[in-house]
């Protein structure tokens, strides 16, 4: 043995201890220790949990560190008779250096208990599970009663047929056992560990002992040691075991460790409890995927609350900062943000710009590129490697601090400013196509990024190109939507004689997309006008392409001029058609179940010479009247089926309008909402209209903010219309005679109201138009004639007889007498037609004026 070294190990403070003065034993004192020498083994002990008691020793150290008493036990022990080592130094018997906890315990002058190394007569050291406890003597010296307990041999360890002794048993199942256990006193500090503790902690046993639970004299503790330490009183207490779950460093692997920590007590014969046992169980995988579980859910909640590009962007890196990064950066292709496809295979060399970050530190110091900043990753950089393979990398800021020094100097100064140490690149990719970069970096956390981080970081990053490609896609279609809606609803400057216009379209905000909500206003001969409003079930591009048909349908059908419920009717057939149309991939599949198409329309003519509205709709709201002495109503129009049912009629409503009355036509949306019912909705419009004479653009801007909420989940649609009356000095009408001689009559006529209008430029073509549309009625229609002139914007001609049959342009040949009326009228009018009546037809011409005299509404 080295004595050298053992003394300098056990050589502590002046203080007394066991070992504490290296001065030799002096006979003197023999004489006052005999009687302790005599009890020295007989102080009642735990046994050791570390192994089973086979043979007891006792010995006595006196206050100067030399022995003064041993036992025989202790003797056989060690292969010394008592002689040979009573009055030599206790250090010569130390194989190794007792551990501090022990030097410590014998400095303070108390009792301790643990395993030391000792030094056979034969050389071979041996391990003993001591207790010492201190004497005090009648000079006030303080004396040591050591009590050693040894292993049995292996031999004496089995019975007559060669079986283990069951304790002996018991105990190698202990020391084999692959979960870390340690024993503690009362007080909580560690008497004894098994194999597997040392294992965990690369400490040898003696390094382990005498330290308090959570405290292993490396410098490292477990986590919440305040929290241990009121489990220890709480077990010693009530005797129930308690399990916790405790964080510490880790001897080795990447990252903290994590254990399941279970504390029971301890009892003796008698049932007293004596102390406690831990036992530990590394679930640090565990925690990890828990972790990772729970950082991808909070990531569902948290990323995509929107269909905006920048906002899903910035939720993404929001966390990834709260969870494992320090610093964490989003860079979208600029093709991605201005709605523009990305060609896959071609990820080198794109621009990217800047359009999230997020860090630990305000101001996110760390960054080069400000947020809307563009960029171009080189292929040879750490990111652009990334976006090449497609996958996400994993970087040591030491390994690639040379290349950015060399390409992004300013970037590299920033890695040593703020020491970041690891950082990971992750391509943003969605059905094959990349959208853009995620890096993440790491400098207030010590621990660098794992590859279980790189797979979170990847898995959070595919998540989040799903959900921007998803808002991509939705603003490409959103955008198409309203395109192909503006270019169907009518221009905000629409202008109609007979009526004062303003109007309202405000998509959804909601994710549903652009509805098919639609409205038109329509001119019509004979100084009439139609106004429409209709709603197609469902939202994005199909509700949009369906409310083009429907609207292009209605133009159609309004310009044959068809009664409202007529209208409605062929409307209907539409939709049934549109309904079971045939998908174009020809396939004899459905394109869709059927039903699914479906609409609501109201359809209403306003004659401004009359002044009668009359009105029908197809499963559409209520339109509002305002009269012009205030009174607001809902017009009592039959609802009717909405559209896409097919085989039920629809009525049609008329009404006498009072000039300067406005009528409202509107969607579902503006009165239907989570916020209020329908009814309560209806009284606030009603209040919004009571003052007619209010401008209309501006009743128009109320009812929207009285009536919408500020996340509109459906399309609105709102048309506000004044009425106005046509003048009676400007409208004249004469019932014609059936004979050949009243077509003269008929000019004349024309002739003296147009000079009335002071329109005697108008009056030859006028004179011939007339004479045309006479003459075609009195040879092809049924008495009575009617004639009627109307002086509008334009000079409209209108001829009405009893006969249903339609009038045919037709070309006529060089030796036919007649078929060339139409044919001139078409040619001297701006547009001519004809429409169906109750009583017959009406065959109609409007002619340009060329008086400048305004017209008298």
């Amino acid at each position: 043995m080295r004595k050298h070294d053992r003394r300098s190990s056990l050589d502590t403070s002046a203080a007394d201890g066991p070992i504490a003065d290296s001065r030799r034993y002096h006979p003197d004192e023999q004489a006052r220790t005999e009687d302790m020498a005599k009890g020295a083994a007989t102080p009642e002990r735990p046994r050791s949990t570390r192994r089973e008691p086979t043979a007891e020793a006792g010995i006595v150290v006196g206050p100067r560190g030399v022995v003064i008493a041993l036992s025989e036990g202790a003797g056989r022990l060690l292969g010394y008779e008592p002689a040979q080592v009573v009055g030599r130094e206790a250090t010569e018997l130390l194989a190794e250096p007792l551990p501090e906890a022990v030097r410590r315990s014998c400095a303070a002058r108390e009792s301790w208990s643990g395993t030391v190394t000792v030094c056979h007569r034969d050389g071979h050291p041996l391990s003993l599970a001591l207790q010492a406890h201190p004497l005090r003597g009648t000079a006030g010296d303080t004396y040591w009663s050591v009590t050693a307990v040894a292993p049995r041999s292996p031999r004496a360890a089995h019975g007559n047929h060669g079986e283990p002794d069951a304790s002996l048993l018991k105990q190698w199942a202990l020391d084999q056992l692959p979960l870390p256990m340690a024993l503690y006193d009362r007080r909580g500090v560690r008497l004894e560990v098994n194999a597997a503790m040392g294992r965990e902690t690369g400490r040898p046993d003696h390094e382990l002992l005498g330290w308090p639970i959570g405290e292993s004299g490396s410098g490292n503790t477990l986590e919440g040691l305040p929290r241990i330490s009121e489990a220890v009183q709480e077990v010693l207490r009530t005797g129930k075991a308690m399990t916790f779950e405790a964080h510490s460093p880790g001897s080795h692997g990447p990252g903290p460790r994590v254990w399941l920590l279970s504390l029971y007590p301890v009892r003796d014969g008698d049932g007293r409890i004596c102390g406690l046992s831990a036992a530990a169980v590394d679930t640090t995988e565990q925690f990890r995927a828990r972790r990772q579980l729970t950082i991808l859910t909070e990531a569902g909640l948290r990323i995509g609350t929107t269909l905006d590009l920048s906002r899903t962007a910035d939720e993404l890196a929001e966390v990834a900062t709260d969870y494992f990064a320090d610093f964490a950066v989003v860079d979208l292709l600029d093709s991605v943000l201005k709605d523009e496809e990305t060609v896959a295979g071609q990820d080198s060399g794109l621009l990217f710009r800047r359009t999230a970050q997020r860090s630990v530190l305000p101001g996110c110091p760390e960054s080069v590129v400000p947020l809307g900043g563009t960029y171009i990753y080189p292929e040879d950089s750490p990111p652009g490697h990334a976006l090449a393979t497609g996958r996400g990398a994993l970087h040591r800021a030491k390994d690639i601090l040379q290349w950015w020094e060399t390409s992004s100097p300013e970037r590299a100064g920033r890695l040593r400013t703020h020491g970041i140490h690891s950082l990971m690149a992750v391509p943003l990719r969605a059905r094959g196509v990349t959208l853009g970069l995620a890096q993440f970096f790491r400098h207030r956390n010590p621990a660098p990024f794992e590859e279980d981080d790189l797979r979170l970081a990847e898995e959070l990053g595919a998540r989040a190109a799903v959900l921007v490609d998803n808002a991509r896609r939705y603003g490409q279609e959103r955008a198409t939507a309203l395109a192909l809606q503006r270019s169907i609803l009518p221009h905000p400057a629409l202008h109609h004689p007979a009526v004062e216009v303003a109007s309202r379209y405000l998509p959804a905000h909601s994710g549903a997309g652009i509805g098919g909500d639609w409205f038109d206003v329509i001119p019509l001969s004979g100084a009439r006008v139609a106004l429409v409003v209709g709603d197609v079930v469902g939202h994005g591009i199909r509700a949009s392409a369906t409310m083009g048909r429907l609207c292009t349908a209605v133009r159609t059908l309004a310009d044959v001029d068809l009664a409202p419920d007529e209208l409605l009717t062929h409307l209907d057939d539409l939709v049934l058609r549109l309904d079971r149309r045939e998908p174009g991939d020809g396939t004899d599949r459905p394109a869709h179940s059927p039903g699914e198409v479906g609409a609501s329309c109201l359809y209403a003519v306003y004659d401004p010479v009359s002044r009668r509205c009359s009105m029908a709709r197809a499963g559409h709201p209520q339109p509002a009247l305002a009269t012009p002495d205030g009174t607001v109503r809902f017009l009592d129009v039959p609802a009717g089926p909405p559209l896409g049912l097919g085989g039920l009629p629809f009525e049609v409503t008329e009404f006498v309008l009072p000039e300067g009355s406005v009528l409202a036509l509107y969607t579902d949306g503006l009165i239907e909402s989570p916020a209020r019912d329908v009814d309560e909705a209806c009284e606030v419009l009603s209040a919004t209209l009571a003052d007619p004479r209010r401008p209309l653009e501006e009743m128009c801007d109320r009812a929207l903010h009285e009536l919408l909420p500020e996340a509109r989940t459906d399309d609105v649609a709102l048309l506000l219309t004044r009425t106005r009356a046509l003048s009676t000095d400007h409208v004249a009408g004469w019932e014609l005679p059936a004979a050949p001689s009243v077509v003269a009559l008929a000019r004349e006529l024309v002739g003296e109201r147009l000079s009335t209008w002071h329109l005697e430029d108008a009056a030859f073509v006028t004179e011939l138009v007339v004479s045309e549309l006479v003459t075609n009625a009195l040879r092809y229609g049924s008495p009575p004639v009617h004639l009627r002139l109307i002086r509008d914007t334009a000079l409209i001609c209108e001829v009405s007889d009893a006969s249903s049959t339609a009038p045919h342009l037709r070309r006529a040949r060089l030796s036919d007498e007649g078929g060339r009326g139409l044919l001139i009228v078409a040619q001297l009018s701006r547009r001519w037609g004809s429409r169906h009546t109750r009583s017959g037809k009406t065959i109609w011409a409007e002619l340009p004026l060329t008086s400048a005299e305004p017209t008298a509404w």
